[in-house]
């Protein structure tokens, strides 16, 4: 029988326990963990491994070690057995983090954990060293009485996505072998409002380019007839949305709508930052366009910059397009309907050649197995209302990978990681409430599956 971990206080557990929350958030934080040797040294995400490493022994995880994958990251890879007939819950989370950027545009050290106005600032503070410290104080608070199997996986380089992990789930499937898998690197909808994270979408990213001219000639002399190819790209994507901004790529459907929790527009403008006048783009609800429909984005393109620009037409021009597909949508379909638009939609029968970059697939959780009940049970008990649903625009390699190796476990998202956390951006941070409230919410539901017949 599995242990009885009922009789732990949780909630009163973790709240002791928050002044070493914060000391330990710190302590991560300040490891330079970008994994990227062109940019940080490798010895710095060495470091934060050992750190999250000997964290999870600490709170009773006997069996924890650091494997090297094929892109040179360390995988925190642990376990602790589950008790005769009890459930095994692996807990995911990173310890690599975005580079900070230009460090002018933080108002306090990207690498020192900074309190103001009642959150914690830091690059990682919230994606996703507040997550590992998340796991950590739920583990912790139930100790020796945790009545399930526990497995640990902390990547070392999901934030470069050069699939370290997704191979090592591959090569050795076994380390992951799980009922029960909790992703910890999503959000609430907001502060205090529990939502669990149910799909994730996939990406298919293009590179397209345009060819007028054997090369620059002089926009006096041969300007107007003369096909400038900056002009004729700029053409081709301006096709791609609508007056309204919707995206209308030729044989892609972009009228789908989300059926969870709503995404308030006043919000997601100031969580998104936009200017004041400035109009959202597209129809629909920002729930719809964010986690039902397809997204395309332009993300970079080469022409000549402003400054030492010539009065010189552009005989050439790139731009790489992120396009994000929602669950049910085939991203390799997807891929090929954007590449036909481009191919069909560049003017003056100008060359155009578009290099395809890997897909992604989009993820739907299930949301009718016994996890997903004791999870938005534990979620409820802990903040007080109804958990949620919500969808992420991003995409988790990861989640495809264990879903392929682990067809029968339920995978759910939760973390902390809501809007106002402005993840990957200047002034990362994370709200207090949010960890402890999470960390609550994720023992409380190891309790029930301690307590449950699986």
């Amino acid at each position: 029988m599995p242990v009885d971990a009922s009789s732990v206080d949780v909630r009163s557990e973790i709240e002791e326990a928050m002044p070493r929350a914060k000391a330990e958030l710190a302590e991560l934080v300040r490891f330079t963990s970008v994994h990227d040797p062109l940019q940080f040294p490798v010895e710095e995400c060495t470091g934060a491994a050992r750190w999250v490493q000997q964290a999870f022994i600490d709170a009773g995880v006997p069996d924890v070690q650091l494997i090297e994958t094929v892109d040179g990251s360390l995988a925190v890879v642990g376990s602790r057995p589950a008790p005769a007939g009890a459930p095994t819950v692996l807990l995911y989370s990173h310890y690599d983090v975005q580079p900070p950027g230009d460090r002018k545009l933080w108002d306090s050290e990207p690498f020192e954990l900074t309190e103001r106005d009642g959150r914690w600032y830091g690059r990682g503070s919230a994606d996703c060293k507040g997550n590992v410290i998340m796991h950590l104080l739920a583990l912790r608070a139930l100790g020796e009485s945790i009545g399930v199997g526990v497995r640990i996986v902390c990547e070392g380089s999901e934030e470069m996505g050069t699939g370290g992990l997704e191979a090592l789930v591959e090569q050795r499937p076994e380390l992951f072998a799980a009922d029960v898998v909790v992703i910890g690197d999503t959000g609430n909808a907001r502060v205090g409002l529990p939502t669990v994270t149910t799909t994730l979408r996939g990406i298919a990213n293009v590179v397209v380019h345009v060819e007028t001219l054997a090369g620059e000639v002089h926009s006096g002399m041969y300007g107007g007839p003369a096909p400038d190819a900056l002009a004729a790209l700029v053409q081709v994507l301006s096709t791609l949305r609508n007056e309204q901004g919707d995206n209308v790529i030729d044989g892609l459907d972009g009228t789908q709508t989300w059926d969870g929790v709503e995404y308030d527009v006043e919000q997601f403008r100031s969580d998104a930052g936009l200017l004041d006048g400035v109009a959202l783009a597209g129809s629909g609800s920002v729930a719809d366009a964010v986690w039902a429909r397809p997204a395309l984005t332009i993300l970079g393109i080469d022409c000549p910059p402003v400054v030492g620009s010539a009065a010189a037409i552009s005989p050439r021009a790139s731009a790489r397009l992120n396009l994000r597909v929602p669950p049910g949508m085939d991203p390799q379909a997807a891929q090929d309907a954007l590449v036909a638009h481009l191919e069909a939609r560049t003017p003056w029968n100008a060359r155009v050649t578009v290099e395809r970059e890997a897909v992604g697939s989009p993820f739907r959780a299930r949301t009718d197995g016994p996890g997903y009940a004791a999870l938005s049970a534990s979620m409820e008990e802990a903040f007080g209302q109804p958990m949620g649903t919500a969808g992420q625009g991003g995409s988790i390699p990861l989640c495809n990978a264990l879903a392929q190796v682990l067809p029968d476990a339920e995978i759910v998202l939760m973390g902390v990681e809501e809007p106002r956390c402005r993840i990957h951006a200047p002034n990362e941070s994370v709200d207090p409430t949010e960890i402890e409230k999470m960390a609550v919410a994720e023992a409380l539901f190891l309790q029930r599956l301690a307590g449950s017949d699986s």
